[in-house]
């Protein structure tokens, strides 16, 4: 059970990845030139893309909820949990195979790169594909080890604002409009976080501190 400023917390963060989730989307079908035929087609795929996202992310807070009781149960085994996670779903590769074999043939035609420090020489898209399951991995070991240490609720909001970042990122990056409501969400995220952290709790104590410490240098 959570408190009220739990609840208030968790929903302005969504409040805020909704927001600037629907403006950047906005932009995208502004710019697109979509006619108005196409306009509905369009937004009834959005729509789909979101709802599938939407229960993507309820299933993956129920894992984290399940992966909870397990550790409780069995003990604290984030290697093992990672390792079935991925294992067991890679079957299901076999039937994107031929699209798999495709694209690694595009891969290699792809020019040639030089990896700055070990010298090596490989296709610049198969560097990039080892960059990004190397940062995958990295990121996904922390997520499990949170796992064991935050309860469910707590890694479902730092996964969450994960992809809040990489999506202000991208909207940076590619120099898409940043627009008040973007700001707007961002100020809902930014204080829902604050509001889930209880931040202000622990600065009281250490303002207090602080004003105490310089009470006494003044007296000296």
């Amino acid at each position: 059970r959570y408190s009220v400023s739990k609840y208030t917390s968790i929903a302005l963060v969504s409040l805020g990845i909704f927001t600037c989730t629907f403006m950047s989307a906005k932009q995208v079908a502004s710019e697109s030139g979509l006619n108005h035929e196409d306009g509905p087609q369009a937004f009834l795929w959005w729509l789909l893309g979101i709802a599938a996202l939407t229960f993507a992310l309820l299933m993956s807070a129920r894992m984290g909820i399940f992966q909870e009781t397990l550790y409780q149960k069995y003990g604290k085994h984030s290697k093992e949990a990672l390792f079935y996670n991925h294992a067991l779903p890679l079957p299901g590769f076999l039937l994107l195979a031929p699209n798999i074999f495709q694209h690694a043939v595009l891969f290699s035609q792809s020019e040639p790169f030089q990896v700055p420090v070990l010298g090596l020489t490989l296709p610049i898209m198969w560097f990039y594909l080892l960059m990004n399951v190397i940062t995958q991995y990295i990121c996904i070991r922390g997520v499990f080890i949170l796992t064991t240490e935050c309860p469910s609720l707590t890694v479902t909001l730092v996964v969450t604002l994960r992809k809040f970042v990489s999506l202000i990122f991208s909207i940076l990056y590619f120099q898409n409009p940043f627009t008040g409501w973007h700001w707007l969400g961002t100020a809902f995220v930014f204080v829902g976080t604050l509001m889930y952290t209880e931040v202000w709790h622990s600065l009281g104590p250490f303002l207090a501190r602080c004003r105490g410490s310089s009470r006494r240098q003044k007296e000296e």
